[in-house]
């Protein structure tokens, strides 16, 4: 399942950015996409996931309220629309996917990524 990540870029605190992520190859109803994010020197960290079958999602905290993800299964694109960016929302962002039967947040159970996209939120 290849995976095209983009929409990165530099953005002031409390504007918005829409990062997109193009799915090639077959997909399945429980496959589950996901967002994650790594900022220097910390730990790779789960944002968003959608199940590609029936649309649901589920969030990190601190994306709760602010990000949105979304899939286009005609299109076979996942975005994520961040709104009320903040400077901590600075990170390289990944999609992923996962083919789990339950959908995860864990990174360990994706099993294909794209290859990343910067954002950069200053303050």
């Amino acid at each position: 399942v290849p995976l095209q990540a983009s929409g990165g870029g530099l953005q002031q605190s409390g504007c918005s950015l829409n990062l997109s992520c193009a799915v090639s190859g077959r997909t399945f109803s429980h496959y589950s996409m996901g967002w994650f994010r790594q900022a220097p020197e910390k730990e790779r960290e789960f944002v968003a996931r959608v199940k590609w079958g029936d649309g649901t999602t589920y969030y990190a905290d601190p994306a709760k309220g602010r990000f949105t993800i979304s899939r286009d299964n005609a299109k076979k694109m996942v975005s994520l629309q961040m709104d009320s960016l903040r400077p901590e929302d600075t990170a390289v962002y990944y999609c992923a996917a996962s083919t789990a039967a339950v959908a995860t947040t864990s990174a360990k159970y994706y099993y294909y990524w794209g290859q990343g996209t910067q954002v950069t939120v200053s303050s």
